[in-house]
């Protein structure tokens, strides 16, 4: 009797055992598949719709420097991309009805935007959303004040040139006339004057008016590469030309809709977000832009335009996206 209970109970150890070992093996099976499936749950879905309906949702991401992190992103509508400004990354591009991940690391805290790189509708520019980065490392040092601002110039005041050239100024021709002038062909001279102001400093040489705008394209000229004028070209593409037209003409796509939007919200009084657009500026009107200089445009990309659809960069483009941008800008007047 006791042989019989004694057998009974190994054999009830023996399952007690088993049962054990399948349910730590399921356990750890589990833990193995479920850690990310927990981490995804933890992690927000991103989704992209036009910013009519609500642009990014949600627009705030937490992270910590040197940490990287990842985002799962969809769109409910068209075709997004994602971006992170003043950042080295490519955009990706967000698909409707799927997921798309991407893993990040940024090593410095702070706030960065990111936003849309496809021209998804008349106010594309508007989606924007923040990562802020937390974080034990150094803290940055305190922002460079932009050239506009240490100049004290006025943005919004008009800035025509008084004097325009009849024909297109080559800076070919201009190089050869500047080579006994004592003139200033310094970056610093180049960025705080306008083109204008140039020309009209040259007044007191024996030179034509057509030949003075020349050795202004040439000054214009050596204080840029082809390269920087070429990343400014691709920047332009990339996010102005929707407005601005593919030749700078102030046509784009979207040039007829934004005039008509604002027109309308100021008659009807609704739509405050359209109130303030209106038809984009022409980079080919010789009349503003020789009457700009550098500085002044820098001001007016970072900030944008006050009273305008005019987007603000600042937070997009780095100082050095800036200046090219503003290198292809010229581009429309000059010969090079």
């Amino acid at each position: 009797m006791l042989h019989d209970y004694a057998g009974h109970d190994v054999a009830a150890l023996v399952k007690r055992s088993e049962l054990v070992s399948r349910i730590l093996i399921t356990v750890a099976i589990i833990g193995a598949v479920g850690t990310p499936l927990f981490i995804w749950a933890r992690t927000p879905l991103i989704h992209a719709r036009v910013a009519e309906n609500g642009g990014w949702s949600p627009d705030v991401i937490h992270a910590n420097a040197n940490q990287p992190f990842t985002l799962h992103l969809t769109s409910d509508d068209v075709v997004h991309g994602f971006a992170v400004g003043q950042m080295d990354m490519q955009s990706v591009d967000v698909l409707p009805g799927k997921v798309t991940d991407i893993t990040l690391k940024i090593d410095k805290p702070g706030i960065y935007t990111f936003f849309c790189t496809r021209w998804c509708g008349l106010n594309h520019w508007r989606m924007r959303g923040t990562i802020e980065v937390g974080g034990s490392s150094s803290a940055p040092g305190p922002a460079a004040v932009p050239m506009y601002v240490t100049l004290g110039l006025d943005i919004d005041a008009p800035h025509e040139a008084p004097v325009i050239p009849i024909n297109r100024p080559s800076a070919i021709s201009g190089q050869k006339l500047a080579a006994n002038l004592p003139i200033d062909r310094s970056i610093d001279y180049y960025l705080k004057h306008s083109p204008y102001q140039v020309f009209d400093e040259l007044s007191t040489t024996s030179l034509t008016e057509s030949q003075r705008w020349d050795v202004v394209a040439s000054i214009w000229q050596s204080n840029t590469t082809p390269e920087s004028r070429a990343n400014g070209q691709q920047l332009y593409t990339q996010n102005c030309a929707a407005c601005h037209g593919e030749n700078g003409a102030g046509n784009g796509v979207f040039a007829d809709d934004l005039a008509a939007a604002g027109e309308s919200s100021i008659q009807t009084m609704a739509g405050a977000d359209s109130m303030t657009m209106q038809s984009p500026v022409d980079f080919t009107n010789p009349i503003r832009m020789l009457g700009a200089s550098p500085a002044l445009l820098q001001g007016k990309i970072l900030r944008g335009g006050m009273g305008t659809g005019m987007p603000m960069w600042g937070s997009i483009f780095t100082e050095e996206q800036i200046w090219d941008l503003i290198a292809y800008l010229y581009s429309f007047q000059f010969d090079y």
